[in-house]
């Protein structure tokens, strides 16, 4: 099984911007998008374009336009969830859960800690919540999560480290320890496991052609639990699909 995940800063925009071909190109069984940026009917029609597929969108309820989910499959689920089951986190369309035979696939868009980190205390109840929720989950079977986590782990992961370190949201230490967290409870990082020295990034600010000089971040991932991990095939992330400020990862598991 081959899934894609994608922030792609609005659904409506990118559908504009040869999304279908690139999607169609990547070829996956499952694709999972975040920032989709669209009420739940828009983005619906949105994706309808992919027929072949079943989607399920969450959306924002706070604000409109905003945040953002969306699952979309050729492979039979066996149900879908949304949010997390607590009202604080619930409002902005951030999750959407689907489980599969197998395993559990959580869609995820990470609250970013915002201008001065002003919302970094909100982020690491998140986090804190969030890894709860996946725990849970787990009880019953194995867990892939993948989406925006809004983090740098290391510094191979983010073009201007020492710039940005304890001063940008995405790469302050104790976002970093949110991060480190689920790693500490089972979850590894297929990339980076898979390509341990490789510099590569999912992220790119659209002012000062950050993109065309890689002055980048790679704050997209697929965590999945140390039971899966025998069963990754790949794990790669696609610079060559544009549309957005970041670009498409991707892992394959035999499952």
């Amino acid at each position: 099984m081959k899934i894609v995940s994608w922030n792609v800063n609005g659904i409506r925009a990118i559908i504009k911007k040869d999304f279908k071909n690139s999607i169609d190109a990547l070829s996956p069984d499952v694709f999972c998008l975040q920032e989709t940026k669209a009420p739940l009917e828009e983005a619906q029609t949105a994706l309808q374009i992919f027929d072949d597929y079943t989607s399920y969108v969450n959306y924002s309820k706070a604000r409109k336009g905003y945040s953002g989910t969306a699952i979309v499959t050729k492979e039979k689920v066996v149900n879908v969830t949304h949010d997390i089951g607590i009202e604080e986190h619930d409002q902005e369309g951030r999750v959407n859960t689907a489980e599969f035979e197998k395993f559990f696939l959580v869609n995820v868009y990470t609250p970013n800690s915002g201008a001065g980190l002003k919302r970094l205390d909100y982020r690491e109840d998140w986090d804190k919540q969030f890894l709860h929720y996946l725990k849970n989950l787990e009880n019953k079977k194995p867990v892939i999560l993948c989406g925006d986590l809004n983090v740098a782990h290391q510094e191979i992961d983010i073009a201007r480290a020492k710039e940005n370190y304890n001063k940008s949201a995405g790469y302050t230490q104790r976002e970093i320890d949110g991060f480190e967290t689920y790693l500490e409870n089972g979850f590894v990082d297929s990339f980076r496991n898979m390509h341990p020295d490789e510099v590569k990034y999912s992220y790119w600010n659209y002012m000062f052609n950050a993109r065309s000089r890689n002055v980048g971040w790679r704050i997209d991932y697929f965590l999945v639990n140390q039971s899966l991990m025998e069963k990754v095939e790949a794990a790669e992330i696609h610079n060559e699909f544009m549309g957005s400020d970041h670009c498409p990862i991707s892992i394959t598991i035999k499952i």
